[in-house]
């Protein structure tokens, strides 16, 4: 069978649904959209270029977190969200800058100079899951002038890997707002979406410039059929959150992204 014949079975719309259910579940059950886990797949399993992979999942993690946000609602109220406007715009005012800088790059990058970075960012991403994912809620870390610049410094580095990983920055974003702001885990996760959201926007929108952005085109159906498969497997996760036991679920979500961090460094 030819490279062409197995991209074509690897693609096929029940091969894209269930990927995005899987992966969608894995990021429900720890409270994210899963997309860190989406990529290595878009690129391993469907044997997209990097580029190409991270536009893809770009344009999925829009999707999901869109989705997303209005599901929060009953547990979240948005005014709850409005009244906390001053941290997402503290963060905005780094990130926004951070998502056009880092598809700037993205773009310009040798295709494997991309998957290194692609895989050295997987690997602190599982170091985050593990370390910094059950930070508990108090005191913020910083106040006054020192929390705004560590703030506005923040949003720019989660802005940049967001826009480099084609994820929504959750992952970082979630720790930072209980670390550095003090906020309530379940705030900080419909905070991160409220951040995430123009983020990603200006991430996609600088994409847009750039030749690989037809990859979106070319695969439309393969996108939204995954994208709905991301979605019905968060909202499964989400109804599983908490079986699986923290201790046991995150550092075995931790190994799944070392091992995708080898196989696209390899790549």
């Amino acid at each position: 069978m030819t490279d062409t014949a197995n991209t074509s079975l690897s693609r096929h719309p029940a091969s894209a649904f269930s990927g995005g259910a899987i992966i969608g579940a894995l990021g429900g059950l720890i409270g994210l959209g899963g997309a860190e886990f989406r990529l290595p797949i878009l690129i391993g399993f469907f044997n997209f270029a990097a580029l190409e992979a991270v536009i893809l999942n770009k344009a999925m993690s829009l999707v999901v977190v869109a989705t997303a946000l209005p599901f929060r609602a009953g547990t979240v109220p948005f005014s709850a969200i409005a009244d906390n406007w001053s941290i997402v715009l503290n963060l905005l005012a780094g990130s926004l800058i951070g998502a056009w800088v880092g598809a700037g790059w993205a773009t310009k990058l040798r295709s494997e100079t991309l998957y290194k970075v692609i895989a050295i960012m997987l690997v602190a991403i599982a170091i985050v899951l593990v370390f910094g994912h059950d930070a508990a809620a108090g005191q913020p870390l910083l106040t006054g002038v020192s929390q705004l610049v560590a703030g506005v410094v923040a949003g720019f580095i989660i802005g940049i890997v967001a826009s480099l990983l084609g994820v929504a920055g959750g992952e970082l974003l979630i720790p930072t707002l209980v670390l550095l702001f003090g906020a309530d885990i379940k705030l900080a996760g419909s905070l991160s979406l409220a951040v995430s959201l123009p983020t990603m926007l200006v991430g996609f929108t600088r994409y847009s410039r750039d030749q690989s952005f037809s990859v979106i085109g070319r695969n439309k159906a393969f996108l939204l059929i995954m994208a709905a498969g991301s979605i019905v497997g968060t909202f499964v996760g989400g109804l599983l959150l908490g079986i699986v036991p923290n201790a046991v679920l995150l550092p075995a979500l931790a190994i799944i992204l070392l091992i995708s961090a080898v196989k696209v460094w390899r790549h």
